[in-house]
């Protein structure tokens, strides 16, 4: 019994890896077909040979014309049946089955079978066919229920104003001598939608530019993009956190909450959750662009992280995302990678010791002497539990909060909780700093990190007020910990920290230096550097933090999607006061 399982499971072993060599070949041919159809779109001799092909009594592998719009169309194929999208495997099978059905038939006629281009094709059509049969399985990830639907519509709306469009085009630049009617052009504009090489004796009253042609197809090419997103987007996501889960997740920070500094801002309600079959662990994540986006380590047991992993991980497979991890520590990064993601550190995390911190020394004279500078201006800090704050003062914290904003975007996802006075928060920590007349000027808001720490999570002032309000405020709260029982606090996150440190001191070497002269650039726009130097200030313990992905060509889409996440980028469509939410979000 034992030989013949074995045998079973080699078998099985065989067979997957044979359907992962023909899913792999089905991809590939369409990535090659992409070249070509590029090339023999900007290639003029290349390009009218395939046409030429196409119009006499040869014929051509699947796919494979000649034009940009042909080669957008073969792309998108290309990566999303690498995104294993089943939808596009079912398009793929139907089209290339009745393109392979038509061959064999036209194969019987002489002129046809005759020519060897026409066997070669052949071959390759039915391998690519045979390869999608074979690879069927690998072919597994769902797309949103609503996309035929909203794919149709894109179709037939987008058809109704680019024929329109390209008909304006045509009557604008028509330079013929002859009259022609609206239902001429129209045609006329249609057909070059569908390609660049429409026959121009069949429209003999009409002549335009040779870039007007083009332009009609770049909008045919778009439309095709439109279409071809709307028919395989990804859904956007599973189920947002309920109710039910945000009491769970806060009964595990109750129990494990210290471990993680990052674990309490898993309560963002914009987050889903995927739960161990025990319920002792769970991983909070959040699609953004097709990418299902953890951050920080998971919640609760340590033991039971892999029973939370493993669905999450097969749930973004199911669905066609992309697994990342933004912020994981580097135990969860341990268990991650067991899983099968890489690692690359991000940063540090700067945590202060609030028993050890102290403003003596000389390391500490500047960060002192602005200490004193801002106390001598008149101004003091205020430290309270949200839940100790009356609901009159509340309400005016958050007025002045969110006017101090002044209408930027909301940034944060990893280490920002999306909310302000929640009454489900009170045991956040709020510190007020007020002037000498008295009137708040900035404030501070931290969320709780276990029960003898804080995590940094919100940072308002007003524009007006004295520099070094924010510095002032954070070492009142070191200072003064006991008052909210605290030993620790978490500041924040130094993104490529040790770049920076490193790339300053003598004799760093010269890929040292010029990484960190690019990060000093694009910290002009990002603060990546200004960051690091606001809280090395406070001699912090550094904690490591990484990023974990499953493939290295990923990561270019794993960044938008963080940037996105936190804020640093917004996608187009709605404008910015459509986009804007005020603090004060609920449920």
């Amino acid at each position: 019994m034992g030989d013949v399982r074995e045998t079973d499971e080699d078998t099985g072993r065989d067979g997957g890896a044979r359907a992962r060599r023909a899913a792999a070949f089905a991809v590939w041919y369409l990535r090659v077909v992409t070249f070509v159809n590029f090339l023999s779109a900007v290639w003029v001799s290349l390009g009218q040979d395939l046409r030429r092909h196409n119009a006499d009594n040869y014929f051509t592998p699947y796919l494979l014309t000649a034009g940009f719009a042909s080669g957008v169309f073969t792309l998108f194929l290309a990566v999303t049946m690498r995104r294993r999208k089943r939808a596009a495997w079912i398009l793929n099978l139907v089209l290339s089955g009745l393109f392979l059905l038509l061959f064999a038939v036209a194969l019987v006629f002489p002129e046809i079978r005759g020519k060897a281009q026409n066997w070669i094709s052949f071959v390759l059509t039915a391998a690519f066919v045979a390869a999608l049969l074979a690879g069927r399985r690998e072919f597994y990830a769902k797309g949103d229920r609503s996309n035929p639907k909203l794919a149709t519509g894109v179709a037939a709306g987008g058809l109704l104003v680019t024929s329109l469009l390209a008909t304006g085009l045509v009557a604008l630049t028509d330079t013929s001598s002859q009259s022609s009617t609206f239902l001429e052009k129209w045609r006329y504009g249609a057909m070059r939608l569908v390609s660049v090489s429409v026959d121009d004796d069949r429209f003999p009253a009409i002549t335009t530019p040779g870039w007007v042609d083009v332009l009609i197809n770049i909008m045919s090419t778009l439309l095709i993009l439109a279409v071809l997103y709307a028919a395989f987007r990804s859904r956007r996501a599973v189920d947002p956190i309920t109710e039910d889960d945000e009491a769970r997740l806060r009964k595990l920070l109750d129990r494990h909450g210290d471990r993680d500094s990052l674990g309490y801002f898993a309560l963002r309600r914009e987050k889903s959750v995927v739960w161990s079959p025990s319920g002792k662990a769970a991983v909070a994540y959040r699609v953004v662009g097709g990418v299902s986006l953890a951050s920080g380590d998971p919640i609760g047991d340590p033991e039971a992280w892999p029973g939370a992993i493993a669905p999450w991980l097969a749930q973004a497979r199911e669905h066609g995302w992309v697994p990342a991890v933004m912020g994981a520590g580097e135990e969860a990064g341990t268990v991650y990678a067991r899983h099968g993601l890489d690692a690359l550190e991000l940063g540090d995390e700067a945590i202060v010791d609030t028993d050890e911190f102290t403003l003596e020394g000389r390391a500490m004279r500047s960060v002192r002497q602005a200490y004193n500078r801002v106390k001598r201006a008149g101004y003091s800090v205020r430290i309270r539990r949200h839940e100790d704050i009356p609901p009159a003062e509340a309400a005016e914290l958050l007025r002045r909060a969110d006017d101090w904003r002044d209408g930027a975007t909301e940034r944060g996802f990893s280490m920002a909780l999306g909310r302000l006075g929640d009454p489900a928060d009170g045991r956040c920590v709020m510190l007020e700093c007020s002037d000498g007349d008295g009137t708040p000027k900035a404030l501070l808001s931290f969320v709780p990190w276990g029960p003898k720490g804080l995590s940094l999570d919100l940072m308002r002032r007003d524009r007006e007020a004295e520099n070094g309000l924010t510095e002032f405020m954070v070492i009142e709260l070191l200072q003064r910990a006991e008052e909210v029982g605290i030993t620790e606090v978490s500041l924040n996150f130094a993104m490529f920290r040790s770049v920076f440190e490193r790339g300053s001191r003598l004799g760093a070497g010269p890929v040292l230096r010029l990484w960190r002269s690019v990060l000093a650039f694009f910290s002009r726009w990002w603060q990546i550097e200004s960051l690091y130097r606001a809280n090395a200030k406070y001699r912090p313990i550094w904690e490591p933090r990484y990023m974990l992905f499953e493939k290295s060509a990923d990561l270019p889409r794993i960044g938008v999607a963080a940037a996105r996440a936190e804020g640093f980028l917004e996608a187009p469509g709605l404008p910015q006061w459509a986009r804007r939410r005020r603090l004060e979000s609920g449920r």
